[in-house]
Parts: C-alpha cells; structure tokens; sequence
C-alpha cells in the first residue's frame, strides 16, 4: 500500500473486484456534468472536458474504461487528507494531459496504483488495456518482495527498477515525477517525518530526474515544494520578500517588455516575437543566496525576460537588439544554442542593466526550443505519438544507462541514489576539447572526470592535463569555457590509479575505474581489500580470528552480491563496497554477540586525575565500545563521567548531564554502581556532533546571517532548520561537527554578535 492511502473503516477484509471490459463502447456524454470548483478534487469529467479540447486524438473510450476500473478498484480507499483514493490518479492524469502525453500513458496514469495496492494484477491489466499499459504500470510499481536491509536500500532498489523500465520506455518516470508532484502537493497531509522524508527523496532524487530530462515547470515547483517542509522559515523569508515587492516587480517586468515591444516594431521579423516576464523560484533564489552568499538584491537574473521567435536566425538578432537597447554585464552572457546543456535545453542568456539600475536576465529562444525547455522529453509527445528518431532518443538517456552501470560495478544498492544526487545536479559546466568539441559535467568535475567522458581508454591512460594551455594537476577542478587537452601515456599497460577513486567527482569515471580495476587486477585487490578490511576492524575494536570473518560477514555477502570472503574482499579493494557505510553495522553486530566483554575489568585503564581520583583515559579503552550521549553532547574540555551500559559499552555524558543529576538525585545503589569518573585524554583531537539553538528577534537575513558565520568558522553543518516561537521571536536550530569546548566558545561569541541575537545555547541533538 502507498504511504499516502489508508483504508476506511470497515473494509479491512480484501474487496472482490467485478472488473469492467474494454471491449463494452463507454459514452463520454455521461460523465460530461457542469464541472465544479474544485480544490484539489478532480474528476473523470475533468479529463474528459480537456481530452475534447485538445487537438491531439485520443481514444476517450478506453481512458473512461481505465477510470471505471481503477475507481472499482480503490474502492473504500481514503488518502491521508479524507479524499477518495482515486482523487490522486485522476490528478496525475490530468497533470499528464497538461504535459500532452499520450492514451497509454493517460490510462496508466489512472491505474498506477491498482497492482501495488489492490487485488488487481498485471495479467488483469494486460487482458484488458494491452501490453504497453500493463508494462507502464509495472514501471512504477514499488517492490515489494525482496530482501531488505533498510528504508534506504529499499528506497534505492525502487528507484533502480524505475530506472530500468525508464530505459526501456521513457514514459514509466514521466508518469513517476507526476505521481510524485501530485504526493508532494498534498504533502500537508501527511505526518511530520513523512512530510520531512519525502521532500528530501524528492529534493535529491526527482527533482535532479527532471531535470535531466528537461521538464522545466515540473522541476521548479517539485523543487520549492520540497524547498517549503525542509526548510519552512527560509522559505516564507524568501515568499516574503517577492510578495512585499511585487507590484514593483511587476510594474518594472512590464515596463521592460513595453519598452522592447517598442523597439521590435522597427524590426522586420517572420512573426510578431513573444515576450514574457518570471521571477526566478524561490528555490532557485535560496540557491544563490546561500551557495553564493549573497543578498537578494545582489542576484542579477531574479527578473528574466523571455523572448521567442521563429528562427535561430532572429534569436542573434534578437541578442543584438537587446545589447543596443541595454547594457550588458561583463561575463554574463551564455550561449545554449551553439552548445546545449546536457538536457537539450537551448537558448540564448545576457544579463543587462536598465535604465532604473536594475540588473535582469533575457532568454532568447524559437518555439521548438521553448517546447523543449518547457516540456523536456515529453515534448515529443505533445503534437505526436511516440518518439521520432531512435539515435536523439539514445542521446537524451544515455545518462540512465551510465547510472545503472556505475551502480552495477559499486556492488552497492544505495550508489545509484548517491549517483543521482552528484551526476544530475542542475548546475553543469560546459568544458570544450581542443578541436572545439564541448562536453558537459557537474560542477566541481576534474581532468579526469573529462579524460573518462570524452572516452574510456583516454581515462584509463591519462598522465597529464593541459587547460587553456597551462599543464594542471589531475585533481584540477574545470571551470565552463575553459579548454581541456588531455596527455595519455602510449604504455598499452597503463592503467588508472586507485588513488583516482578519491580523486573524481562523477560516477561514470569512478564506475570506469572500479570495472578496470575489477576486471585487471583482482589479486591486487583481494589483498587491499582484506588489508583494508582488518584496519578497520582494529580501529573499531571488531577482534574476530580470520576463520570467523565468513560467519560473521554472511549477510554483507547477500547484500552486495559476493559468493565467497574473497569476493568481499575483492569488491573491497576496486571500491565496490564502502567500508565506512558497513562498519558501523557490523560495530553494533558484533557488540550484540559479545555483552559480556564490553564491561571494563583491566587495572590498567585506571590513571590517577590530577586530583587523586582515579578514573579511565578515553584514548585508553582498546576494547569497549564508547559512545557520546545524545541527551548532553560532550565535548573536549567538558567534564564528564561514564555509564556502563548493558550491552553498548561506556557511555559519556557530562557532570552537567540532566540524566546524571537525576540518577544521583535517585541514589539508588545498583544504578550508581555503574557510574564511573572518565577524563579525556591530554591530546584528544575528536571530532564530535553537537547541537545549539540561537534565540533571536526575528527579521529578514537572519538565517543567512547565522549560516555565514557558520561557514566562516569553516564549522561542518549536519543539519539546520528554523521556525518562529509563539512570542514572535525565531528560533534557529543547527547540528554542527566540532573539536571541543573553546571552539565552541568562540563560535558561539560570533554568533552573539549578529544583529538580534537574544541567546545561543547548547541543546541535544
């Protein structure tokens, strides 16, 4: 069953479905009612009414068959806000419908959740609607009986399969993202670790897939909507701050398109140009704000003017116009025509400055490209059925089929999510090959990352790099324009460093190196693996005999696809398994099978404080665990005192510690006896989570404030949110990494500092 969908009341027990068949005509005049307004309530009159005002043929008898089954399927089912279940497919094929998308991809849109939450099956569905809709609906079906280790592998094997039937038939994550866009508009719903869970899967993961696939309007609002429950209070700041101002921003968008409406008069062009005026979305305003560190008026292409015309011709003429009439800003002009971004999007953008000093972007672009860039790939169905033309088809995915094989080689489920959220962020650069070819890469891209794109074994041989003729470092971080001229060895034995693996930023080089590394030298890497495996399980006082390793290791084997420890161990050593990612489970597994050992009984952990009494050095304890409570974080330079728990080691808490004050408040023997004096060793160097909250008067640029300081002090952030206390006053909360006490001290003294600060305290994580 989806998360957002409950049974009633009384129909707990499996309903029996009477099914209707498509081949029975259906006449749409029935559900042609007056529509009624609505807030979120569509209906099959909705659709419908739209299908009748399209240009586009569909086949409206076999769409009202697939409503009808899909309505007696779901059947007694209520979401989360109270609505009948089938609200939510009848508004994902109507979002769908928007997009122009085809009668398959409308009926699957209406039957997406019958397999995954319903009796109904993909046979049913096969009988009744043909192979493409059943095989649409099997693309978003989650799985469900596989073996799971956690929320977040399930959540990456999902994700997977989507992929795969993405690969197959482009149409299975376009009906995903509107499924996903519908869920995120009814977000409110849902509890608070829900609302929280799923923008952040659909921050990191979908929106980056729309992305990607260039469906423009889909991704800003997934965006800000993710935007607005995983960080509400920069959100409103932001909402606030175009509202105050948006009958001065409308005034300035109109008078800047007046003025160039004037201009183009004394033009000759094939059709009158368009010209619209946005504001950027707020996400994408908060991205620059705080990637940036700049104030909102310092954003120069919050207004855009987009301009479109017919020809490729009259967009540079169109570009010179604009240059004519203002004054372009230095460095801020790109050209997505002669190089397209890795989506396809093109167009033309200059940011220049009126006559009031107002700094504004403008697009130029034809209407095929505004289709591409308003539609992304679901443009080929707008005006069509289908897509023409496989080799731009192939183009335009082959970013999915690299992302299934770097997942392949990491022997690692939870790599594709990684990879989503690094290979499909929004922000390319565009690096050009001596001989004037551009290639696209994330930000942050290397050398090598450039090597491994342009092709294969131009990575695996990569000695050297020019860049704009100058030789650079193979962790040399390419910026867009430059020009990258790669040195290969002629050694036909030269192979890529393992070093690289730390080195590379995208997962299609580091998927590159593992395979190699996989394929040439598994002797080599069984040996680092194992030698990697063991310092980890010293450094984590895991103390197993080498017979033991395959009893205690059997399940990471099913999990990452190994047969026997040498596999481990090999995967190990070419990157497949990330040990970080598994010690801390096999840390707690092998604390489980040994209780008995985690109480101290060694004399000689015992060290005389300065003051006499005796106590046990943190740095001292080689075989118990020792963990930092989360009720009191303590840090270097903090007294603190020690628990002996059952089962998990020592845990650390300070003198200070609420729970430490009530349990000596208690007095009760057998608790005190367990209680024990700890100190911190003389040269401790840990790096620990701590948490805070800064009480404040609120304003605007508070949270960008607060945020600078961090980043200033170079501070680690886990996590930050904010909101406003009843009294008016906002509260900032932030989880930070952090060394010990004084630094602490001198972080919070900046923050005191900051305008309308009332307070800056500790607090539990």
């Amino acid at each position: 069953m989806t998360d957002d969908m409950h049974v009633s009341a009384g129909n707990s027990s499996e309903p029996q479905l009477t099914l209707p068949d498509t081949a029975v005509p259906k006449d749409p005049e029935k559900y042609l009612s007056e529509i009624p307004d609505y807030d979120d309530n569509f209906t099959i009159e909705m659709i419908i009414q739209k299908i009748l005002k399209e240009d586009k043929q569909y086949d409206l008898s076999k769409i009202i068959s697939a409503y009808e089954f899909a309505a007696k399927a779901h059947e007694g089912q209520k979401r989360s806000s109270g609505q009948d279940y089938i609200i939510h497919p009848l508004a994902v094929a109507y979002i769908l419908l928007e997009l122009g998308m085809d009668t398959d991809t409308i009926c699957a849109a209406l039957l997406h959740d019958v397999v995954e939450d319903t009796p109904a099956t993909l046979d049913d569905l096969k009988k009744r609607f043909g192979q493409d809709v059943a095989m649409l609906v099997d693309g978003v079906t989650k799985l469900s009986k596989i073996p799971i280790f956690s929320r977040e592998e399930q959540q990456a094997e999902n994700i997977r399969k989507i992929l795969l039937a993405m690969s197959q038939d482009i149409r299975v994550m376009i009906i995903k993202l509107c499924d996903r866009l519908h869920n995120m508009r009814t977000l409110k719903y849902r509890p608070h670790d829900k609302q929280r869970n799923t923008a952040l899967e659909t921050m990191n993961i979908y929106a980056p897939i729309a992305h990607r696939l260039g469906i423009m309007a889909i991704k800003e609002e997934l965006q800000d909507l993710a935007f607005h429950y995983l960080d509400p209070y920069a959100y409103s700041e932001i909402e606030h701050i175009l509202e105050n101002k948006k009958e001065e921003r409308e005034a300035f968008i109109e008078s800047i398109k007046k003025r160039i409406n004037q201009r183009f008069m004394n033009e000759e062009f094939s059709e009158p140009p368009q010209i619209d005026g946005r504001v950027k979305s707020i996400y994408s305003i908060y991205r620059k704000i705080f990637i940036s560190h700049k104030n909102i008026d310092e954003i120069y292409d919050k207004y855009a003017v987009r301009i479109i015309v017919n020809t490729v011709a009259e967009c540079y003429n169109v570009l010179g116009l604009i240059h004519d009439m203002f004054r372009p800003l230095p460095n801020r002009f790109k050209d997505y025509i002669s190089t397209p971004k890795s989506n396809m999007y093109q167009s033309l953008h200059t940011t220049v400055l009126g006559k009031e000093g107002i700094p504004f972007e403008v697009q130029i672009r034809t209407w095929d490209m505004h289709e591409t860039a308003e539609y992304g790939i679901a443009a080929h169905w707008k005006y069509k059925e289908g897509i023409q033309g496989k080799d731009k088809m192939e183009q335009r995915l082959a970013w999915v089929r690299q992302v299934i094989e770097a997942q392949q080689t990491s022997d690692d489920v939870e790599e594709i999510v990684r990879i989503i959220k690094t290979d499909l962020d929004p922000e390319d650069i565009v690096v050009m090959t001596p001989k004037g070819m551009s290639v696209s890469l994330p930000v942050n891209s290397t050398v090598i990352d450039f090597a491994y794109r342009i092709h294969t074994e131009i990575g695996h041989k990569t000695t050297g790099a020019k860049v704009d003729g100058r030789i650079v470092p193979l962790d040399y971080k390419l910026q867009t324009g430059q020009i990258c001229e790669i040195i290969t060895s002629k050694d036909p034995e030269k192979g890529p460093n393992r070093a690289w693996l730390n080195i590379v930023q995208t997962n299609e080089a580091r998927s590159k190196i593992r395979s190699w590394f996989k394929k040439e030298r598994r002797e080599e890497n069984i040996a680092e693996g194992k030698a990697e495996l063991e310092r980890e399980f010293k450094r984590h006082r895991i103390n197993l005999q080498e017979s033991e390793y395959t009893a205690f290791l059997e399940d990471d084997f099913k999990r990452h696809n190994c047969e026997t420890l040498e596999d481990f161990y090999a995967s190990i050593g070419y990157g497949g398994i990330l040990l970080s990612k598994i010690i801390p489970r096999l840390k707690d597994k092998y604390e489980k099978m040994n209780i008995s050992e985690l109480v101290p009984t060694s004399s000689s952990l015992i060290k005389a404080k300065t003051n006499g009494k005796s106590s046990i050095i943190l740095d001292q304890i080689d075989d118990i665990a020792v963990k930092f409570s989360q009720c009191c974080n303590p840090l270097p330079g903090d007294d603190i005192v020690g628990f002996i728990t059952r089962g998990h080691g020592i845990s650390v808490h300070t003198v200070n510690c609420t729970n430490y004050k009530a349990a000596m408040q208690r007095g009760i023997p057998e608790e005190l006896s367990r209680w024990c004096d700890i100190q911190w060793s003389e040269n401790s160097s840990s790096q620990l989570q701590t948490s805070f909250e800064v009480t404040a008067i609120d304003r605007l640029g508070l949270v960008y404030d607060i945020s600078a300081a961090l980043m200033e002090a170079r501070v680690p952030i886990i996590h930050s949110s904010s909101r406003v206390l009843k009294n008016g006053n906002a509260l900032f909360e932030s989880t930070i990494i952090i060394s010990n006490t004084e630094q602490l001290k001198n972080l919070f003294e900046k923050i005191r500092k900051i305008k309308g600060v009332i307070s800056v305290d500790r607090s539990a994580i």
